[in-house]
């Protein structure tokens, strides 16, 4: 019986050296073992967003000397499953702009179709550094200028001369030396290069120093709400425990209502909401954000679609002493639900 065309065999018959990228929640590989167990509906996609599957797919065509990168998005179902169909459709009209532009110069980039999309220059330049660095391939040429920058050696306020490419190559590089240097530059750091350096370091695990300097900037500064989600995102896959006390410290205080504070949490940092206390005051803040009703409703839904979170989820939405206004809060987001139940069409 001839097997159903997929992606990867799709790929596989135009060339070879196939790698596919996380492009959603966070930017990082995917075995291709578990791509294909994606593609057989055997596991959900590990981390959607938005309902969606966003990634990344490079691979080498036969016979061209550049590979070939596509940024797609598929719709899940509620399980946070593939879609055979959606699956399907993309596959068509991969393989109408293949037979429509045969030659080798033209061929389907997968752009101009609803499952693509164009990532954000910050996350363009995250997957540039992380996909250079797994292939063995050299760094940008802006590398080495951002590294110099970040030594303290061009003086702090070169930093519009700094290109993101090269911020996000230090980023995936970090050795002991550079994240040390890293360490030292972060207090010293204007706003615009520390944001887009946690921005970064957000897509790996950074070394405790590293983590260490990023808690102490926003020691008795939290009232900067970019560099407060900056800070959340770049401690985000830390292991060190003052990753954890930046978060609860956030959650204490009042910066904690504004939506992109929440927001930097939920889609960034969920690993930290598994801690009980953490969740709780996570779910307390989010009922009383400044947003309204409608950001708890979509925050909350996109956190019940990701794999392991609905059960500890629901056990403190649930809890017998749970403030009035989550109480509240919790009541018409159900409501909602009914009333209008998601689409996973």
């Amino acid at each position: 019986m001839k097997q159903p065309l997929t992606l990867t065999a799709f790929m596989q018959a135009t060339g070879d050296g196939i790698h596919i990228y996380d492009m959603g929640r966070r930017i990082g590989p995917i075995p291709l073992e578990r791509f294909h167990a994606f593609e057989a509906c055997q596991h959900p996609w590990p981390q959607p967003l938005q309902q969606q599957a966003w990634f990344a797919t490079l691979f080498q065509p036969a016979g061209e000397n550049e590979p070939l990168i596509w940024f797609l998005r598929l719709p899940l179902d509620e399980q946070g499953k593939l879609i055979p169909a959606a699956r399907d459709e993309l596959l068509q009209i991969l393989l109408a702009e293949g037979l429509e532009h045969g030659n080798k110069a033209d061929r389907p980039t997968g752009s101009g179709n609803p499952y693509s999309f164009h990532p954000r220059d910050d996350r363009l330049a995250v997957f540039h550094a992380h996909a250079s660095t797994d292939l063995g391939h050299p760094p940008s040429r802006y590398y080495d200028h951002a590294r110099q920058y970040l030594s303290g050696k061009l003086g702090w306020d070169q930093w519009p001369f700094v290109g993101l490419q090269g911020i996000a190559d230090v980023a995936a590089r970090l050795d002991k030396q550079t994240a040390d240097a890293l360490a030292m530059a972060i207090p010293k750091l204007p706003h615009e290069p520390f944001v887009a350096l946690c921005q970064c370091l957000e897509n790996s695990n950074p070394p405790a120093s590293v983590t260490l300097a990023i808690d102490q900037r926003l020691a008795g500064n939290l009232g900067n709400i970019e560099e407060t989600t900056a800070a959340i995102r770049g401690t985000a896959l830390s292991n060190h425990p003052s990753g954890q006390r930046l978060v609860q410290r956030i959650l204490d205080d009042p910066v904690a209502t504004h939506p992109e504070v929440l927001a930097a949490l939920s889609a960034r940092a969920w690993e930290r909401l598994k801690d009980a206390t953490v969740r709780e005051r996570f779910l307390e803040r989010l009922a009383e954000n400044r947003a309204g009703q409608p950001f708890f409703d979509q925050c909350l839904a996109d956190l019940l679609f990701l794999p392991g979170m609905r059960a500890p989820l629901m056990e403190s939405l649930r809890r017998q002493d749970r403030p009035p206004s989550l109480e509240q809060a919790v009541g018409r987001f159900f409501q909602n639900m009914v009333a209008s139940p998601p689409d996973y069409s």
